[in-house]
C-alpha cells in the first residue's frame, strides 16, 4: 500500500510550510495535516481507490482538495511529487526521523540546521555529543539531555513498526495469496499475530502442493522492494514500508505445530517444549512426537496443546507471564473479542482536531455495528488540536443533539475530552461537564512535572467527581514520547477509590495503557477498562481492534470492559 509513504510525504509538506515566514501558511498546514490524517489511516489501497474511481474517488475523501489530489495522481503515476520535491531542495532534512523527537517541532528543527547544520539523526547525535547544542537559544543543557533521550528511543525503534502499520500490510499480502489460488490456507504468525504494538517482521504460513509458484508469486508482489533469500519452500522479502516478510510453504498435517512455533513467542514456546519433554515427547515446527518418532499431533494448534495436557489460550496470552502454569490448570480465562464491543467513548470530530463532521462519524460508527458513540472533542487548553471553550461546546453539544435526533439506530452520548490542568483542576466549567453524559480526563500539557506533583495532579482531577475515564493515562507515544513520570500505583488506587475508569487508547501510537500495566490494573486493583478508538476520522474507527488486542494482551475477559455493555447498563454505570 502507498498509503503510508505518500501520507508522510503531505505530512513533511506541512512541516515545511510551518517554515516560510513570508506569509500565513496556518490554514494549508492544516490541509495537508487533515489530508495526511484521511490518507493515513485508510483501509483501502490508494492506489486501488484512485484505479476504480479516477481523481473524482480521492475529492470525495474528507480534507482532500484539487491541489493535494493533483499531488497525489502525480505520485501514483509518476512515483514523484513536484511539490515536496521543491520543498525538500529548501530544506534538506529529515524531518520523519527528526520530529519524532519529543521537542523538536519543524521551527526548532529549522534552527538546529541552521545554527549547527543538523540533517537527520546522526548529526543531531553529533551535535549533542560535542556539546554544541547547549549553547543555542532556548534549549540548553537539559535540552541535550531530552534529545540524546529521543535518539536513544528513535534508534531502538529502527526497524520496527507500530501494529497499526504492519497488521494491515500483513493482511493485504495475505488476501492477495489467498487470491492467487496457489493455496489452500494462510495463517498470520509471529509477533503481529500476537498483537504487539511494534513488529519487527512478518510471518505467514500457507498450506500449498505448489509451493515453487507460491515463492514466484511472493516475489513479484507490488509490496515487496528486494527478495533477501528464495527457497523451495521458505521466502524472505524486503517490503517497501521497512521490514522483512517470511513466506513458509508447510504440510497440512504440520499447519498446528509450525503456528504454535512460529507465533511464540519464545520464552512460551521454550516452556510449552519442556513439557513435552518431561512427557516423553519431542514438539518442534513440524509435530507433536512420540518416543518412537511418530507424529501424534500436529494439524492444529489445539491438538497439540490437549495432547500436553494444556488448555489452549489465544495468541495475544503467550508472552510467558504466567499463562502456561493457568493453561496446565486449565483456568485460561475466556477473553475479550471485537465482537463484544458495542460502543465507542473516545471519538473525535473536526470541531476539534478530527477530519469528519459528527454525522458522519455516527454514520460510520453505526454502518459498523456500534450500538452506542461518545462524541468527545478537545477543551481549550489543548489549543493544538482546536479545542472548545464553555461557549463552544454549548453550541457544540446542542448540534449533537439535533443530529442525533435525525439518526435511528444508535444512541450518541455527549462527553469531551478534558485537559487536567496543572493544579489538578479541570479546563471546564461545571455547568459544561454536567451537561455530558460521562467525562475522559487527559494529562496533556506540563507533562515534565516531578512524580509527586504529577501524581497528585491526577489524583486531585480524580477527587473531584467529574473523572469518569482516564484517557491514555501515561500519555506515551510509542517510538516517540516516554510515559508521564507519575507514580501509577498511586494513581490506579486512587482509581479505585473515586470509580475511575482506565481507558485502553486504541491509537496505533498510543495503546495507552500498554498490556503489562493493563494486566497490572487488572490483577492488584481489579479495576474496570474502556477501550476507546481515539478516532481522528471514519476510517480510524477500526482502530479499536488495537485496543481489544492491547485488552487480550492483559488478560482482559468482556465483563472487564464497560463499553461491552448494552447502552442501559453504562448509563447506569455512569450516573452512578
Amino acid at each position: 500500500m502507498d498509503n503510508k509513504k505518500i501520507a508522510e510525504m503531505l505530512e513533511e509538506i506541512a512541516e515545511m510550510l510551518e517554515l516560510d515566514e513570508e506569509k500565513d501558511r496556518h490554514f494549508e498546514v492544516r490541509a495537508y495535516r487533515k489530508a495526511a490524517l484521511t490518507i493515513g489511516s485508510m483501509q483501502e489501497d490508494i492506489r486501488d481507490l484512485y484505479k476504480r474511481k479516477g481523481e473524482r474517488g480521492l475529492l470525495e475523501l474528507p480534507g482532500i482538495g484539487k491541489g493535494i489530489a493533483g499531488s497525489v495522481i502525480e505520485f501514483l503515476e509518476n512515483g514523484r511529487m513536484s511539490k515536496y520535491d521543491d520543498f525538500k531542495k529548501r530544506y534538506p532534512l529529515d524531518f520523519k526521523d527528526l520530529s519524532n523527537i519529543q521537542g523538536l517541532g519543524a521551527k526548532r528543527i529549522y534552527k538546529l540546521y541552521r545554527s549547527l547544520g543538523v540533517k537527520d539523526l546522526s548529526t543531531l547525535k553529533a551535535a549533542v555529543e560535542k556539546h554544541e547544542i547547549r549553547e543555542l537559544e532556548g534549549f540548553g543543557a537539559r535540552s541535550e539531555e531530552e534529545l540524546l533521550r529521543g535518539i536513544k528511543r528513535v534508534e531502538s525503534g529502527k526497524g520496527r513498526l507500530l501494529l497499526g502499520s504492519a497488521l494491515p500490510e500483513a493482511e493485504t499480502i495475505i488476501s492477495k495469496i489467498k487470491r492467487s489460488g496457489l493455496v489452500d490456507a494462510v495463517e498470520l504468525a509471529g509477533s503481529a499475530r500476537r498483537m504487539k504494538e511494534t513488529v519487527g517482521d512478518l510471518d505467514i504460513l500457507v498450506i500449498s502442493n505448489k509451493s515453487k509458484e507460491v515463492m514466484d508469486f511472493v516475489e513479484n508482489m507490488d509490496e515487496v522492494s528486494e527478495t533477501v533469500v528464495k527457497g523451495p519452500t521458505k521466502t524472505t522479502v524486503m517490503l517497501k514500508i521497512g521490514i522483512t516478510c517470511d513466506v513458509r510453504v508447510v504440510k497440512k498435517e504440520s499447519i498446528g505445530a509450525a503456528l504454535q512455533y512460529f507465533i511464540g513467542n519464545k520464552d512460551h514456546n521454550v516452556k510449552v517444549r519442556q513439557i513435552a519433554i518431561r512427557k516423553g515427547y519431542k514438539l518442534n515446527e513440524y509435530g507433536l512426537f512420540g518416543s518412537r518418532g511418530k507424529r501424534i499431533a500436529g494439524r492444529s494448534e489445539k491438538e497439540i496443546y490437549e495432547k500436553l495436557g494444556m488448555q489452549i489460550m489465544d495468541p495475544e496470552m503467550r508472552e510467558d507471564r504466567g499463562e502456561v502454569e493457568l493453561s496446565l490448570e486449565h483456568k485460561i480465562p475466556k477473553l475479550i473479542q471485537l465482537e463484544d464491543m458495542h460502543g465507542d467513548l473516545h471519538v473525535h470530530t473536526n470541531h476539534s482536531d478530527g477530519s469528519d463532521t459528527i454525522e458522519d462519524m455516527i454514520l460510520e460508527a453505526r454502518s459498523i455495528g456500534r450500538e452506542y458513540i461518545g462524541i468527545s472533542d478537545h477543551s481549550k487548553s489543548e489549543y493544538v488540536a482546536g479545542g472548545m471553550d464553555d461557549k463552544k461546546f454549548a453550541k457544540h453539544f446542542d448540534e449533537i443533539d439535533k443530529i442525533s435526533d435525525k439518526i435511528d439506530g444508535i444512541k450518541v452520548l455527549k462527553s469531551a475530552e478534558i485537559d487536567i490542568l496543572k493544579d489538578g483542576g479541570l479546563d471546564l466549567q461545571r455547568k459544561t461537564l454536567e451537561r455530558m453524559d460521562y467525562r475522559l480526563g487527559a494529562v496533556h500539557t506540563n507533562t515534565k512535572m516531578g512524580k509527586d506533583e504529577m501524581t497528585k495532579r491526577i489524583i486531585k482531577a480524580f477527587e473531584s467527581g467529574y473523572v469518569d475515564i482516564l484517557a491514555h493515562p501515561t500519555g506515551r507515544l510509542i517510538q516517540k514520547r516516554d510515559p508521564i513520570d507519575v507514580d501509577l500505583d498511586r494513581v490506579l488506587e486512587a482509581a479505585k477509590d473515586n470509580g475511575v475508569i482506565m481507558e485502553i487508547d486504541s491509537f496505533p501510537e498510543r495503546l495507552d495503557l500498554g498490556d503489562e500495566n493493563v494486566l497490572k490494573a487488572k490483577r492488584e486493583y481489579g479495576l474496570k477498562f474502556s477501550i476507546g478508538s481515539d478516532a481522528h476520522s471514519k476510517a480510524q474507527l477500526g482502530f479499536i481492534r488495537y485496543g481489544v488486542g492491547t485488552a487480550k494482551r492483559g488478560w482482559l475477559r468482556s465483563d472487564e470492559v464497560v463499553n461491552t455493555y448494552h447502552i442501559a447498563k453504562l448509563m447506569k454505570l455512569f450516573k452512578g
